[in-house]
């Protein structure tokens, strides 16, 4: 009785909608339509043979293989700074991690005038100093970097606040260790003791950040509209585009259901990883 309120609302949100967008994905059926007729997997040979659909898919990797890293690797950094600093330690962590509470569609909106092609913070800056500018938003080699960018500095805060959670519980008794077998460098500290022990902390916001980086829309919504051409385009805008712009439901339902999966997949793994026994070497 006591689990029954979750087990409902387990199923209303989230099981009957996963079996309604399956049941659409199989079907022609269009936004506001009155009838549909079952395709079978013609959507999915549709979707998996259409070139904006591929290269949205090669965009969302891309995307994810510069946020994930880009930000772990900010994130212990700063993080190891931080905790390596004996004072204004709230205020560092508030400044890091304000832009990870604030809204990323207002944040895009402050983006877009920085990356302005003429009147743009950034351009000025770099014309001041003699570099070369350009358009960051609408060229096609610099877009989904500057998303990605944006990305990473969106989440940065929260892999910082784990970070620093993960240095805490580091006891102190192991440094000691480790300076009495000789590793008083910062690096062999760092090398023998740090990493191994945040471990289980680094696979997490491994797996959660590459999560968050496949469920990336607002920006894109909001700087880019997936442009120029397909550039910038990752999956959840197509599935928005293609099931609320172009109401083709069925095929938006396709995508949808490719998107879980990668999703289950990254959540299975996940799992996986956080139930095995971590050894400390």
């Amino acid at each position: 009785m006591l689990a029954g309120p979750a087990l409902f609302f387990l199923l209303v949100l989230f099981f009957l909608p996963v079996i309604a967008v399956l049941v659409i994905a199989l079907s022609d059926w269009q936004f506001g339509a009155g009838s549909l007729s079952f395709v079978g997997l013609a959507n999915f040979r549709e979707v998996f043979a259409d070139a904006g659909f591929r290269a949205s898919l090669v965009n969302t990797v891309l995307y994810a293989l510069i946020v994930v890293p880009g930000t772990v690797f900010l994130g212990l950094l700063i993080a190891l700074l931080i905790e390596s600093e004996k004072s204004c330690r709230a205020f560092y962590r508030a400044i890091h991690f304000l832009p990870f509470m604030a809204t990323l569609t207002a944040m895009a909106i402050a983006w877009e005038a920085l990356l302005h092609p003429t009147i743009g913070l950034v351009n000025q800056t770099l014309g001041a100093i003699g570099l070369p500018t350009t358009n960051w938003l609408r060229d096609e080699n610099t877009a989904l970097p500057v998303l990605a960018f944006i990305g990473i500095w969106q989440n940065l805060g929260y892999a910082m606040v784990l970070f620093l959670a993960g240095l805490k519980s580091i006891p102190q008794d192991l440094y000691d260790a480790a300076d009495v077998d000789g590793a008083d460098l910062w690096l062999d500290r760092l090398r023998i003791v740090t990493l191994p022990m945040l471990g289980p902390v680094s696979m997490f916001v491994v797996i959660v950040v590459a999560l968050r980086a496949f469920e990336s829309f607002d920006a894109v919504k909001v700087l880019t509209q997936g442009g120029p051409g397909h550039a910038s385009e990752v999956l959840l805008y197509t599935l928005y585009r293609e099931s609320f712009e172009y109401l083709r439901t069925g095929y938006g339902a396709a995508v949808a259901v490719v998107f879980l999966a990668i999703i289950v997949t990254l959540t299975l793994v996940q799992t996986r990883v956080m139930d095995r026994k971590v050894h400390y070497q």
